[in-house]
């Protein structure tokens, strides 16, 4: 597992985007992120199967930091757990909303975007795929 963590009172990440890594350091840069940290997982290993996630809600896959929704019946939805505020990880997924522990901040489950602040950007957005029963990072 990838663990970005720093030392601080709230669980916090460094925001790195996939536009960040390859504007400061080219695109080289990207597959050694991908490879340090997305694993297996992304090589088709399933993180969670469809029933774990309800339908109008969601789960958090915290040793994946992931947050699966199924906003509709069989539309599955994958963000990554940091928060866009000050990189927190979200912990609940409630009232078909994704929830930040540590400011209030509040994400849709459809699209991650922000539907109270403080936070302004969305949660970032990962590709899924769905075999069957199982539900794997594409």
């Amino acid at each position: 597992m990838c663990d970005r963590r720093e030392s601080t009172t709230e669980t916090a990440h460094p925001v790195v985007t996939r536009r960040s890594v390859f504007g400061v350091a080219g695109g080289g840069a990207l597959v050694g992120v991908v490879t340090a940290c997305g694993g297996d997982e992304a090589d088709g290993t399933p993180i969670a199967t469809t029933d774990e996630v309800p339908v109008g809600e969601g789960t958090i896959i915290s040793e994946h930091e992931v947050v699966l929704t199924q906003p509709q019946e069989g539309v599955f939805r994958a963000f990554s757990t940091v928060c866009t505020h000050q990189g927190c990880d979200v912990d609940e997924v409630s009232g078909g909303e994704i929830h930040c522990p540590c400011h209030g901040s509040r994400f849709s489950i459809e699209d991650g975007s922000p539907v109270e602040g403080p936070a302004d950007a969305p949660l970032e957005e990962l590709e899924v795929r769905v075999e069957g029963d199982d539900i794997m990072l594409a």
